[in-house]
């Protein structure tokens, strides 16, 4: 047989090579796993409680609506209208089976083969992967030296193809957290060109801050460009329940229910249920756990700071940390390879978020408590001296 050639072309799961790799020495002594974000605790007792009790109901296994529960949709609108202010219905709401299904239904109903998508860099990889395999052509946006894009640097790329511009706050692999007027002024671009603005915000609730991530929800044209996208995977610890959100206008939400009834007709029923039970009755434990995340995140900065083996903190946000490491002209695959082999740390290389090799690290900081923060950083001060 053969394959579409867009598939084939593309690279494997990152993710999947790395752990490969990792599969390879098991036996050989404990492993530090830093390379897979992942709540480090389980779903708060309020959602397993829910849980346990849909899994009992006799129509707990039942479809839900395409653009999936009622209930989760009017809760979810009502905690994006609290947090944001400004208008946001469950019309605008489609529940999807995570966020990269959310990305691949808002991209591949706003553009197709030939298109192109401004996506900054260094990009989350199952975005690049998703556009490549549909034939839309990624156009890269460097960004600033704190990894942060700017609108300023779009504009020059922009031109009759481009359907839409990518952010991603806080970022993933970098962590960096855009700033609300930045956003806006992405917005403002957006809009100027008959363009979406695509805001991946898996990791809002681990900003480190009480103000909104941003305010466009309040502008009464915005439907006509802002497509937001959320994961309830991080913020509830529930990644195996595949459950996240678009939000976006009733147009855009029709389109995508489209791509949802041929794909997997709506998201898990338990997924959804999950979320609307930490959505509704599990707020103080949501924000314990962003608390916890945000301490790890300041311990591993503090620690990073006297730049052990050489590598340099560059940025950190969300869950994650952007490592530099310092062998020049050393492939980070290599190095990589050689951390994990003589030393049992596992992480992402920089190369699977990067077109090019610029000799940095993905760390998960949420895989990591006190003892492991002080093992890797001297791990790294072995391997680096």
């Amino acid at each position: 047989m053969r394959f579409n050639g867009w598939v084939d072309g593309q690279v494997d799961s990152p993710i999947a090579a790395v752990y490969a790799m990792a599969d390879r020495l098991r036996g050989e002594g404990g492993l530090l796993d830093l390379a897979q974000a992942a709540p480090p605790y389980p779903a708060a007792p309020e959602v397993v409680a829910h849980i346990a009790e849909v899994a009992r109901d006799p129509r707990g296994g039942a479809y839900t609506e395409v653009p999936g529960l009622g209930k989760l949709r009017e809760a979810f609108a009502a905690e994006l209208r609290g947090e944001h202010g400004g208008a946001v219905e469950a019309r605008n709401v489609m529940v999807t089976a995570g966020c990269n299904q959310a990305f691949c239904v808002a991209a591949t109903s706003l553009a197709g083969p030939g298109d192109e998508i401004v996506l900054p860099l260094p990009y989350y990889f199952n975005h690049d992967m998703w556009l490549g395999m549909q034939g839309i052509r990624p156009v890269y946006l460097e960004p600033g030296p704190d990894l942060v894009p700017r609108a300023a640097d779009a504009e020059a790329l922009i031109t009759p193809r481009t359907r839409a511009i990518v952010l991603v706050t806080p970022g993933n692999p970098g962590g960096a957290t855009i700033e609300s007027r930045e956003i806006a002024a992405f917005a403002a671009l957006a809009r100027r060109h008959d363009l979406a603005l695509i805001i991946d915000e898996t990791y809002r609730s681990f900003r480190g801050a009480d103000a909104p991530s941003h305010t466009l929800y309040a502008d009464p044209g915005w439907e006509d460009t802002v497509v937001t996208l959320h994961s309830f995977s991080k913020d509830l610890a529930l990644p195996g329940y595949r459950v996240g959100a678009v939000v976006a206008s009733p147009a855009l939400i029709r389109q995508a229910c489209k791509l949802m009834d041929c794909a997997a007709i709506c998201a898990p029923r338990i997924g959804q249920e999950a979320a609307w039970a930490g959505l509704t009755r599990a707020a103080a434990w949501r924000a314990e756990r962003a608390r916890e995340i945000a301490s790890r995140r300041a311990l591993l900065e503090a620690a990073m700071s006297a730049r052990p083996g050489g590598f340099e903190l560059l940025s950190s946000g969300g869950f994650f940390a952007w490592i530099r490491h310092p062998f020049s002209g050393r492939p980070t695959d290599e190095v990589v390879r050689d951390l994990l082999t003589a030393h049992r740390v596992l992480v992402m290389p920089g190369t699977a978020f990067l077109p090019d090799d610029r000799a940095t690290l993905r760390v998960s900081v949420s895989n990591a408590d006190p003892t492991a923060i002080t093992t890797f950083t001297h791990h790294l001060h072995a391997f680096g001296t």
